[in-house]
C-alpha cells in the first residue's frame, strides 16, 4: 500500500501542474491588451520628453530690452505640488506632471509671441498658442519682477486655460530697465515724438495716437502684427504690362529687332521711309506720385 501511495503522489503533483498551466494559458488568451500611447508618462526612460510636445506655432523673434535678451536659450524650472513648470524666455512654457502614471500629463502652456506694453513700460511677456484646452488654446502671461536671482517664483491659473507666471530677475531692478522708448530705433523714436506732438496740439485723437503707437511697436517687433496683408492679383503674361525690369528690357530688345527687320524689308523693296519719324517716342517714362510715409509730417495734416 505504501508503494502505491508513493507512486500516486508524484502523478497527482504532475497533474496539478498540467492543469494550472492549461488554465493560465487559456485565460491569458482572453486577456485584453491595452496599447500604451506614445505619450507614456513623464518618467518613461525610453521616450525623449521633447518628442511628446508638438508646438502649434514657431516662437517669434527675440525682442525687447537688450539686457533681457541674454535670457534667450536658458530655461528655469519651478515645481509646485505634482507639477513641474519650465519657462524658457523667448521660447515657450511647459508643464509636466510629476507622476509615474502611464498617461502623466506633459504639455505646452504657451509659445513666445509678444510683449504687453502699458505707459511706455514692458509689463509682461505673452506666451500664446499652447496646447488645446477645450475650444481654445492655453496661454500664459509672464510678469517680470525684481529679485536677487533669476528664477520662477509663482504659477497660478486666474482663469481657465490662462496662466500667470511670476519670474524674478535682477535684470529688471533698475527703474528704467523696462522702458520701451530706449529700445526703439532712431526712426521709430522720431515717429513716436511726432505722434506725441500731434496729440499735444490736438491734431490727433487718443484712439489715433494709440493706433500709431501700436504700429510703431509692431514695426519694432515688440507686438504681434495685426495688419492684413493684401495679395495683389498677378498680371497675366499676355497683358503687355512690364512687371519687372528684366521683362521690360527683353520687350524693348524684341521691339528693336522687329523695327530692324521691317526696315530691312522696306529697303529690300525700295520703299522709302522716314527713319527719324516718331523718334524718341519709344521712351517710356513713369511718374511715381510722392506718398507720405507713416511718421512724417504728412501723417498729421488733418486740415
Amino acid at each position: 500500500m505504501d508503494c502505491l501511495c508513493n507512486g500516486i503522489h508524484p502523478l497527482l503533483r504532475l497533474w496539478m501542474v498540467y492543469v494550472s498551466l492549461f488554465m493560465s494559458h487559456g485565460f491569458a488568451g482572453k486577456m485584453k491588451i491595452v496599447e500604451e500611447p506614445n505619450t507614456f508618462g513623464l518618467n518613461n526612460p525610453f521616450l525623449a520628453q521633447g518628442s511628446r510636445l508638438q508646438p502649434r506655432v514657431t516662437p517669434y523673434p527675440v525682442s525687447g530690452p537688450t539686457h533681457l535678451q541674454r535670457l534667450a536659450g536658458k530655461c528655469f524650472s519651478f515645481t509646485e505640488s505634482m507639477y513641474k513648470y519650465e519657462f524658457c524666455p523667448f521660447h515657450n512654457i511647459t508643464q509636466h506632471e510629476q507622476s509615474f502614471r502611464w498617461n502623466a500629463y506633459s504639455g505646452i502652456l504657451g509659445i513666445w509671441q509678444e510683449w504687453e506694453i502699458t505707459n511706455n513700460t514692458f509689463t509682461g511677456m505673452w506666451m500664446r498658442d499652447g496646447d488645446a484646452c477645450g475650444t481654445r488654446n492655453r496661454e500664459t502671461k509672464v510678469i517680470l519682477v525684481c529679485g536677487t536671482s533669476s528664477k520662477l517664483a509663482q504659477v497660478s491659473e486666474p482663469s481657465t486655460c490662462v496662466y500667470s507666471l511670476t519670474f524674478e530677475t535682477p535684470l529688471v531692478c533698475h527703474p528704467h530697465s523696462l522702458l520701451v522708448y530706449p529700445t526703439l530705433s532712431e526712426k521709430l523714436q522720431k515717429e513716436w515724438d511726432e505722434a506725441e506732438q500731434a496729440r499735444y496740439e490736438g491734431l490727433l485723437t487718443e484712439q489715433g495716437y494709440n493706433n500709431l503707437l501700436r504700429d510703431i511697436f509692431e514695426d519694432a517687433g515688440l507686438l504681434k502684427s495685426l495688419k492684413v496683408k493684401i495679395k495683389l492679383p498677378e498680371v497675366a503674361a499676355d497683358s503687355g504690362t512690364h512687371n519687372s525690369l528684366q521683362k521690360c528690357t527683353e520687350d524693348f530688345q524684341k521691339q528693336r529687332e522687329e523695327i530692324e527687320r521691317l526696315r530691312a524689308l522696306l529697303t529690300q523693296h525700295n520703299i522709302p521711309f522716314d527713319s527719324k519719324q516718331n523718334e524718341g517716342k519709344t521712351t517710356v517714362s513713369t511718374t511715381v506720385k510722392d506718398q507720405h510715409l507713416r511718421g512724417d509730417n504728412g501723417l498729421f495734416d488733418l486740415q
